[in-house]
């Protein structure tokens, strides 16, 4: 099939698919012409990246799952550790982002009541923003 047949059965853009080809996540057929041939098999593993995309597994991480995939020897426990090594990651960005978010409230908050204080001359400039917490991966 071309591309634009299996773009349209997978729900997966011909730019996309064009990128996985280029990245060699898919391996398509030529014809005579040089159009892309794929075969009805090739749809199969498009989901399969297209559903661990969704999900926010990396082109990477699909590379390496993919060949057992297409073999039909990937694993349950294979898939499952991979799956619950990305829930651990999204845990850990959760956590991130609530941190963040709470240093926005923080901002938010600090910068309302220094709208609220008189207006005097500062003897020296007063920083514009509240003492932050330095992060632990800054070095």
């Amino acid at each position: 099939m071309r591309i634009s047949e299996l773009a349209r059965r997978t729900g997966v853009t011909v730019h996309a698919l064009r990128h996985y080809e280029r990245i060699g996540l898919l391996q398509p057929a030529r014809t005579a012409s040089g159009y892309r041939d794929y075969p009805e098999s090739m749809r199969r593993e498009v989901v399969f990246i297209a559903m661990s995309r969704r999900i926010g597994f990396s082109l990477q991480a699909i590379a390496e799952l993919l060949p057992a995939y297409r073999t039909g020897r990937l694993a349950i426990a294979t898939l499952t550790d991979a799956l619950q090594q990305r829930a651990a990651a999204l845990e850990r960005q959760i956590a991130e982002l609530q941190a963040q978010h709470q240093q926005v409230i923080e901002h938010a908050s600090w910068l309302r009541e220094q709208e609220r204080k008189p207006k005097r001359a500062p003897a020296r400039p007063a920083s514009p923003w509240p003492k932050t917490a330095a992060r632990k991966d800054r070095k």
